[in-house]
């Protein structure tokens, strides 16, 4: 047991967090996403939401200052415009633990699919809400 770490946190995810380096990529995706057929270590939160997920990652996670979208998202039905209001209230999440305003990358649907393969992990949630799918670039720590 740790004190201060989010206890959806498990050793394994952490472990992977930590080995990530600067610029590393981590796919964050719901039920319906094919995580495993990926071909990526597979962590597996079961029953809680995308965004109980994205808070627990991102309280150690640092997102990659040195990219203009070190957050990207799936594509709402063919439109890079269009958003779901999970995908909106994750960005905010982000923005408020990183303390600056970002915006999207925007990955059409098919194209997610082959991009994933190229992350080091994927952390898998039981979560059914549509286009909860997400890629997350680290960053660096710089205290």
């Amino acid at each position: 047991m740790l004190k201060g770490v989010d206890p959806l946190l498990s050793g394994e995810l952490l472990k992977i967090l930590d080995d990530m380096g600067h610029g590393d990529q981590l796919a964050l995706v719901d039920r319906n996403f094919p995580a495993h057929s990926s071909g990526r270590p597979v962590v597996r939160l079961g029953e809680v939401s995308i965004i109980r997920a994205a808070r627990a990652i991102l309280s150690v996670f640092p997102l990659d200052s040195f990219q203009s979208h070190p957050l990207e998202r799936m594509e709402v039905e063919d439109d890079p415009h269009r958003t779901t209001d999970v995908q909106d209230e994750l960005l905010a999440l982000a923005s408020s633990q990183e303390g600056r305003p970002l915006e999207y990358g925007v990955i059409p649907r098919l194209d997610f699919y082959e991009r994933v393969r190229g992350t080091y992990a994927v952390v898998h949630t039981l979560d059914s809400v549509p286009y909860g799918c997400f890629v997350m670039h680290k960053g660096v720590v710089f205290d």
